[in-house]
């Protein structure tokens, strides 16, 4: 490589780190483009690297956003085949973009009795990899390589920012938030973590249900999802989610997405209540995906949803186990599973990605 090309970045590379976008006096925002090309990138080079993924492996992947569009951007400047296991939630601009980038992708048209869409999605995946056996599965949600990804995004922070006192975020894989707060724990073990998930999601003691508000939660239990990392958990209602998203737009000119939003609306209640706390809140991805539903007032309104205001403060939850039906708030105390909810951690781990 001269030294001129070397001066040049492939796209996934200079879009990899955050915008650092200060949101009050101690709070700041991590504004991605697309947050996942942060262990798509970093999972697909290392397969290269150790001789898992050759020049004729295909990658196949289950995912239904923004994870599926990071590998699809990857696999094109790799060179490699790229197939996605998907289901009906997968929106028409962002299939678009993945068959223009060359990905194949699979749609379950049926969810499974246990596990939903995520089931039929893994299943199907098996079938393909049995089909085929030269082809590489990223697993996102097992795989240590998305965690230790983001030790980057670590260093970016402390190098921007100054030492963080708080990371808050939302919470899918796992990967970002104990990726993070992990490298940054290595330096200063008090950094405190703040999850935010929403309702109906297994990953803090829920029972799965149907959810509307997607990028964060789950339907199974991620094994890269460490409970002791996390200091206390929020879980967040859609509409309380989109109206803090409006606002974020509104207020700071910030153009992200929903799974923003809740970091958003939780990161800003946190850091008044801390006001000597330095706080990051990580918002994962821009908002151009949902000009037709967050950001239309019609369809906010057909929805029922209010995005005119914003509760002051989430209500205390005494038990995770427990929805409520506004945002709340729990203590997790860096727990187990185990011991926070008083329940054995559910068995059937997500064994590749299947939420974003």
């Amino acid at each position: 490589m001269t030294t001129v090309d070397a001066a040049f970045q492939e796209i996934t590379q200079a879009q990899l780190l955050p915008r650092i976008i200060r949101l009050g006096d101690n709070l700041y925002g991590a504004s991605f483009s697309l947050m996942k090309l942060v262990p798509a990138r970093h999972i697909l080079l290392k397969a290269v690297e150790r001789g898992l993924l050759g020049p004729d492996t295909e990658i196949v992947e289950t995912t239904s956003g923004t994870f599926g569009l990071a590998l699809a951007m990857q696999a094109a400047l790799l060179g490699r085949r790229l197939t996605l296991v998907s289901d009906p939630v997968l929106d028409v601009n962002l299939r678009r973009r993945l068959l223009d980038l060359g990905t194949r992708v699979e749609v379950c048209e049926q969810p499974m009795p246990v596990g939903g869409y995520q089931e039929s999605r893994l299943r199907r995946l098996a079938e393909i990899q049995a089909e085929n056996p030269d082809t590489f599965c990223p697993e996102q949600y097992t795989n240590p390589d998305n965690p230790a990804s983001y030790a980057i995004v670590a260093d970016h922070l402390a190098a921007t920012v100054g030492p963080v006192d708080c990371v808050i975020g939302p919470v899918g894989s796992g990967g970002s938030m104990c990726g993070t707060v992990g490298a940054l724990r290595s330096a200063r073990p008090d950094v405190t973590a703040v999850g935010v998930d929403t309702h109906r999601s297994v990953l803090f003691g829920h029972q799965d249900g149907s959810r509307t508000l997607r990028g964060l939660g789950n339907s199974l239990m991620p094994a890269n999802l460490d409970h002791t990392v996390f200091d206390e958990v929020h879980w967040c209602t859609p509409a309380e989610a989109f109206a803090a998203t409006r606002r974020l737009h509104r207020e700071h000119a910030l153009f992200q997405g929903p799974t923003s939003g809740a970091g958003y609306l939780v990161g800003r209640w946190w850091a008044a209540r801390h006001p000597d706390a330095r706080c990051v809140v990580m918002l994962p991805d821009e908002g151009y995906r949902y000009q037709e539903t967050v950001y239309d007032d019609s369809w906010l309104a057909a929805q029922g949803h209010d995005v005119h205001g914003l509760p002051q403060a989430p209500v205390e939850a005494t038990d995770p186990t427990l929805p409520t039906a506004a945002w709340s708030r729990y203590p997790w105390g860096r727990r187990s599973y185990e011991d926070a909810t008083g329940q054995a951690r559910p068995q059937r781990a997500v064994a590749a990605g299947a939420a974003r």
